[in-house]
Order: structure tokens, then C-alpha cells, then sequence
């Protein structure tokens, strides 16, 4: 499909398809999940959302909002399938809103790497999170934009479990700070280009 590589058929696309994003934060649905760790997305999603005073509508596969921010499109996309389905969601509303692939932005939690680490990346592996891992299969590539955001586990739990616990209080004193940074890396992202993102945020 030519909106699929932003590259062919330029003639044929509508002349804003290029400005149209669609920026998905992973998450678990259900209040027993709310806060948590692997709620990173979720939690980043509805902070903006809060900032610019927006509404989330529950449509198929998931939770959404759009807005216009100097000159681009927005779309924020909370998937209703669990994490573990990512890919359903990811792949229907970029199929549904014609969003080309070099304008879709993962935010997730990452294990591998600190608490409070940005990292944007426009391809690589899923580094065992299982929402990546999904998405990667049903979009068939790996050569999408992800942030990940660090939460490496320092204590003696569970994997499964540290994931799935809800924010400390010494986490939640200060994840508003880094909601804030990574609120300016997604717009970063889209209004200069992911280079200049990962330049600027990758810490």
C-alpha cells in the first residue's frame, strides 16, 4: 500500500499524509493494572492528554484521542488487547488512519536499561518486551521508532512481578519530571525529525 512507504506513489497521497502521527503508549486495561510499571505508555499518554486537556474515546482495539499541534497530526493510541497484543491495535489504526510507518512512535517500558533512561531508537530487536515483540510481527519489520523508558529491576523480585507492581513512592516523587522529558521528546520526534530526538534525548 503506498501509504506504507512514504518513498512511492507520492503523487497519489493526500498532501498531509506526511504530518500524521500515531503515537502509541503500551499498557495493560483494567484498574488491577493502573499505575504500574508496564503501564509506563499508558501513564505518559494521559499525562499529555491532561496538559492539553484531552479526551480519550474507546473505539476498536483501544482508547484515542487526535489533535492538531503546529501544523502536524496527532494520534494517541492506549490498545485495549493487553500488551501482549500489541500489534493488533498498532497495525489497524495505522491501516485505518493511513499512517506511514516512519510516523509511528512506541512508548514502553524497558527492564534492560536504568530508572528514568530515555531511549529512541528507529529500529532494533524488542529486547525480550513482549509488546514489541508483537507489534514487530504483525507489522513484519523491525524499522519502526520506539522510546523506551528505563525501569531496570534492582531488587530481588520476580521479573513478572516487578513489572506488574505499581510505582514506589520514591518512582512517583520524581516520574513527573521524566513524564514531562519524554513529552517533549515525542514532539521533538515529530516536529524536527527522530535524529535530532536521539540526539537531544537519549541520556
Amino acid at each position: 500500500m503506498s501509504w506504507w512507504n512514504p518513498f512511492k506513489n507520492k503523487k497519489s497521497q493526500p498532501k498531509d499524509i506526511s504530518k500524521k502521527f500515531l503515537i502509541v503508549g503500551l499498557g495493560n486495561i483494567g484498574i488491577d493494572y493502573a499505575f504500574t510499571r508496564h503501564n509506563l505508555g499508558f501513564d505518559v499518554l494521559n499525562y499529555v492528554a491532561q496538559r492539553k486537556k484531552l479526551k480519550f474515546s474507546e473505539l476498536r482495539y483501544g482508547a484515542i484521542t487526535k489533535f492538531k499541534y503546529k501544523g502536524r497530526v496527532f494520534i494517541f493510541l492506549k490498545p485495549s488487547t493487553y500488551v501482549n497484543k500489541s500489534g493488533d491495535a498498532v497495525k489497524y489504526w495505522m491501516t485505518k488512519e493511513k499512517v506511514n510507518l516512519i510516523n509511528l512512535l512506541v512508548i514502553c517500558d524497558d527492564l534492560n536499561i536504568p530508572f528514568g533512561t530515555i531511549r529512541i531508537k528507529t529500529k532494533g530487536s524488542d529486547g525480550g518486551h513482549n509488546g514489541l515483540k508483537n507489534i514487530e510481527s504483525k507489522l513484519g519489520t523491525i524499522n519502526y521508532t520506539r522510546l523506551r523508558f528505563g525501569i531496570k529491576n534492582e531488587t530481588k523480585k520476580n521479573t513478572t512481578q516487578f513489572v506488574l507492581d505499581k510505582w514506589n513512592q520514591k518512582e512517583l516523587d520524581i516520574l513527573e519530571t521524566y513524564f514531562k522529558k519524554i513529552e517533549d521528546a515525542v514532539f521533538s520526534y515529530a516536529l524536527l525529525g527522530p535524529s535530532i530526538a536521539m540526539n537531544d534525548f537519549n541520556n
